[in-house]
C-alpha cells in the first residue's frame, strides 16, 4: 500500500507538506498542490479512513434512519428522492452513509442508539419514523448530531416541507376552479403525525375562510400511499346522495386507486368529477390526464438537511438547531376541472 512518505519521497519534499497539499491547506502553493496531487495519484495513493479517523476524531460516516411501515422502502418517491438529494450533498462534504438496521425480529438486536455508537456516526438523519417510539425519542436527546425530516422536536434541527402553505395553495386552486363540494381523503393520524395534523387544520382553515363547508361524510381516513383504501373511500363518497365535486388524496399514489373507483363507476376525469393529490410524483406529470398536486422540494429538503447536519457535526459551538420549512409548488395538471 502506498503510503504518504512513498509520495513524499517522489514529489523530493516533506511527509508534512503532502499531508498539507492533500488537506488543500493555504500554506502550500496551487503548484506544488497540483504536483503532489497528480504524484499521488499515479502512485495510487488512497488516504487511510481509520487514521484519518483518528486524527479528526470523525469517522466522515452518517448514519440514516429510514422506518417505512408501509414497506415501499426507498421506492417511496417522496423519501427516496429526499434521502438521494441529501446523499448528494453529504458526499461532497466527505460524507458517507449508512443506514441504521430497524430489524426489531432480530435476535440480539442492538437499540437505534447502540447502534449508531457502535458504527461511531458523527451524526444521523432520521425521516419516516414513528417519532413518538422511545428508541428514536432516545436517539434525538443523544449527544449525537441529529436532523429530523418532516418532524420537528423541541430544541432540535428539522427539516420541514411546508405543509400549512402548501395546502392552502392546493385547496385555494380547487376553489378558484369553481368547486365548493370539496372532499378529503386524509392521512391517518395514528402517530400524532404532525404532517397530517398540519394539512387537515388547513384544509378546514381555508374552507371556512371561503365561506365553504365540510360535511362529516366528506373527511375519510386512509394509510398514505394505499391505493386500495383510496379506491374504498372514493366509492363511498361516490355513492352519497350529494356527493363532492372535487376529493382531495393524501398522496399522489393514492389518486390512482380513487381514479380506479371513478372508472368502475362509469365516470371520467375530471368531466364528471375532479380530483388532486399530493407529492409531485415524477409519474403523475406523464399519465394522462395528468395529475393536478402539491410538488414538494425534495431536492431542497435533503440538501439543506444536509448541510445543516454537517455543519452540527463539523461547528457545533456555532451553528444553532434550527426548524427549516421548505416551500412547494403547485401543479396545475388536468383533474381539476373548471366548473
Amino acid at each position: 500500500m502506498v503510503s504518504l512518505k512513498d509520495v513524499a519521497n517522489a514529489c523530493g519534499v516533506s511527509v508534512a507538506t503532502v499531508s498539507k497539499a492533500l488537506n488543500n491547506h493555504k500554506d502550500i502553493g496551487d503548484e506544488t498542490k497540483e504536483r503532489i496531487r497528480r504524484t499521488a495519484k499515479e502512485l495510487g495513493y488512497v488516504p487511510n479512513a481509520a487514521a484519518k479517523s483518528m486524527k479528526t476524531n470523525r469517522t466522515h460516516n452518517i448514519g440514516v434512519l429510514f422506518v417505512d411501515e408501509a414497506l415501499s422502502g426507498l421506492t417511496h418517491d417522496y423519501f427516496s428522492n429526499v434521502l438521494d438529494s441529501f446523499k448528494r450533498a453529504v458526499e461532497k462534504e466527505g460524507y458517507d452513509i449508512t443506514f441504521i438496521s430497524n430489524d426489531r425480529s432480530r435476535p440480539g438486536r442492538s437499540s437505534y442508539l447502540e447502534h449508531a455508537r457502535y458504527r461511531g456516526f458523527d451524526g444521523v438523519v432520521i425521516a419516516c419514523v414513528q417519532f413518538d417510539d422511545p428508541e428514536v425519542i432516545e436517539l434525538v436527546r443523544s449527544d449525537i448530531p441529529v436532523i429530523t425530516i418532516d418532524h420537528v422536536y423541541d430544541n432540535n434541527a428539522s427539516v420541514l416541507s411546508d405543509n400549512v402553505s402548501g395546502m392552502r395553495d392546493l385547496v385555494e386552486h380547487v376553489i378558484a376552479k369553481g368547486h365548493k363540494k370539496i372532499a378529503y381523503i386524509h392521512g391517518q393520524n395514528t402517530h400524532d403525525s404532525a404532517v397530517t395534523s398540519t394539512r387537515l387544520t388547513t384544509f378546514y382553515k381555508v374552507m371556512e375562510e371561503n365561506g365553504l363547508e365540510v360535511p362529516d361524510e366528506y373527511l375519510k381516513e386512509a394509510e398514505y400511499r394505499s391505493t386500495t383504501k383510496a379506491y374504498e373511500n372514493t366509492l363511498k363518497l361516490l355513492e352519497l346522495k350529494n356527493p363532492p365535486t372535487c376529493i382531495l388524496y393524501s398522496d399522489d399514489f393514492a389518486c390512482y386507486g380513487g381514479m380506479r373507483a371513478v372508472s368502475e363507476k362509469g365516470l371520467k376525469v375530471p368531466d364528471d368529477i375532479s380530483i388532486a393529490g399530493y407529492d409531485g410524483i415524477r409519474v403523475g406529470r406523464h399519465i394522462r390526464p395528468r395529475l393536478t398536486t402539491l410538488r414538494q422540494d425534495t431536492e431542497a429538503i435533503g440538501r439543506i438537511a444536509a448541510q445543516n447536519l454537517v455543519d452540527l457535526i463539523e461547528k457545533p459551538k456555532t451553528t444553532l438547531k434550527s426548524q427549516v420549512q421548505v416551500k412547494g409548488k403547485l401543479y396545475e395538471g388536468d383533474t381539476v376541472k373548471a366548473l
